[in-house]
């Protein structure tokens, strides 16, 4: 995966706009992103970046500079975690023992996982949910 050098990152109302080295600018809306959509102001502005990306610890999420210049299109990962944003990407890619960067870039579509490794995701969740019906109280 190709890096890019980021020279600011900023946020408005609605996005979060980036800048690279070389002048180009993009941004991602809140929006798309339920738990960015759903948080406050003040804790959209508590983020921390490194080389490939941007990750809002308190809200649990990560946004991957290069997805800022990929087409959007959609993909059953990214339509799974929005239309159920009580799902944690984070947790899973770690239950999972996979590089949480790298399930956020198959999310966001950035990058395709295989079909062995869409089965290990699905069935990741699956059990999960398995796992909360048999919770009693």
């Amino acid at each position: 995966m190709e890096t890019r050098k980021i020279e600011r990152v900023w946020l408005t109302d609605s996005a979060v706009w980036i800048r690279t080295m070389d002048g180009r600018e993009a941004c991602e809306r809140f929006d798309d992103y339920q738990r960015l959509k759903c948080a406050t102001p003040a804790q959209r502005a508590v983020y921390e970046t490194d080389k490939y990306g941007i990750h809002w610890p308190e809200l649990d999420e990560d946004l991957c500079f290069e997805g800022f210049f990929k087409k959007k299109t959609v993909n059953p990962l990214y339509s799974l975690f929005m239309k159920h944003p009580e799902l944690n990407a984070a947790a899973i890619a770690r239950r999972m023992g996979m590089s949480q960067s790298l399930f956020a870039q198959y999310v966001s579509g950035i990058k395709k996982p295989s079909a062995e490794r869409m089965s290990e995701i699905l069935h990741t969740v699956q059990t999960i949910g398995l796992e909360l019906q048999k919770e009693t109280f």
